[in-house]
């Protein structure tokens, strides 16, 4: 099991770390740690402090994914989904909110916003070549493997 430092920040102060729910769970729930409730009305967007701080090691990142209960109730998803937490950085874990539902919606101090998941990355580059390998999908994207619908 990965043990990763998190320092929790003054605003976070009486919120519970992010945990795993469950067993099985891939990912850990992130919290509000806004003082005073966030408005987001439809189509706005606000950044939401979690009140911590990760020091993740070398050849991870933290992914920030939206959750799935929020998105299918509410419309509330992350912006920049998944947002990625780099191994060097030492800020707060922010997460960027966006409103598509057609209501108003309240963050509230202590809510669950967002998962955090740690991934491995492994360190790459990139190699230019004159031309790539050829596979039997070739450069057909964009729902050229589906009818998309």
């Amino acid at each position: 099991m990965l043990s990763v430092p998190v320092q929790r920040l003054a605003h976070g102060d009486g919120l519970p770390l992010p945990k795993h729910a469950t067993a099985g769970s891939a990912g850990m729930d992130l919290l509000a740690a806004v003082e005073d409730e966030v408005i987001l009305p439809p189509g706005g967007h606000a950044l939401i402090p979690t009140g911590i701080a990760l020091a993740l090691p070398d050849g991870y990142e933290g992914q920030v994914r939206p959750r799935s209960g929020l998105a299918l109730k509410h419309g509330i998803t992350v912006l920049n989904s998944p947002g990625t937490v780099d191994a060097d950085y030492r800020g707060e874990v922010g997460v960027i909110l966006i409103n598509h539902g057609a209501a108003p919606f309240a963050v509230k101090r202590g809510e669950r916003i967002a998962q955090l998941v740690i991934a491995a990355v492994p360190e790459s580059t990139l190699r230019e070549v004159d031309a790539l390998p050829e596979t039997g999908r070739g450069a057909a994207g964009f729902g050229s493997t589906g009818s998309g619908t």
